[in-house]
């Protein structure tokens, strides 16, 4: 860089910074996905599982899982020069669902895992997104031991709208955690897009 400007003569790019909330179930593996991608040490607001928090704390198909977030995940990734990612981890459990509205502030959308052993545990997340019309997509991690089923047949399980897409994921792999951020960024688009050509027709 010389006197602010960078050797081949071009200015230097002031990136776009977007944020995306991953959401879903208990156990879903938000966390994993986070930390997979992130290009810096994810910031982990982890607590360890204890007795006390047995009776409302669901573990039942995660019974490996000790930890629990109890505020969030933060994360970041640059996808282009011009374009960068913070994502945010939201908590799980129902107890911790006053801290959603403060994350989802100012969110340019968000992914929703979802678990097909326990579909049920992401319907609370697609309601709240869709009450407040703010896109999302929806990330199937695809858990060794669980079944796979087609994208359209969890959109039907879930009752979506058709055009909310369904993505299949692994959320260790960096790669795969990418595609699905990448698809969240178009279906954002597409959907404020949509929503201008609304207002002006």
């Amino acid at each position: 860089m010389i006197f602010g400007r960078s050797e081949c003569g071009k200015p230097p790019v002031e990136p776009v910074t977007l944020k995306i909330l991953v959401a879903g179930g208990f156990g879903v593996g938000k966390t994993t996905l986070v930390g997979a991608v992130s290009e810096i040490r994810p910031l982990r607001t982890e607590e360890v599982l204890t007795e006390a928090g047995r009776p409302v704390d669901d573990t039942d198909g995660v019974e490996g899982k000790h930890t629990t977030t109890v505020a969030m995940d933060f994360g970041r990734i640059t996808l282009r020069e011009d374009l960068v990612l913070y994502l945010f981890g939201t908590p799980g459990q129902e107890r911790f669902w006053f801290m959603w509205d403060e994350l989802s502030e100012g969110a340019l959308g968000a992914v929703v895992l979802a678990d097909t052993r326990r579909l049920e545990d992401c319907f609370a997340a697609v309601d709240y997104f869709e009450r407040r019309s703010i896109p999302f997509v929806i990330g199937v991690n695809c858990f060794e031991d669980a079944d796979r089923y087609p994208a359209e047949d969890v959109g039907k399980a879930l009752d979506l709208d058709p055009d909310v897409p369904v993505l299949l994921c692994d959320a260790r792999d960096r790669e795969s955690v990418k595609e699905v951020l990448i698809g969240m960024v178009q279906h954002a688009m597409a959907y404020a897009a949509d929503r201008r050509r609304a207002v002006t027709t």
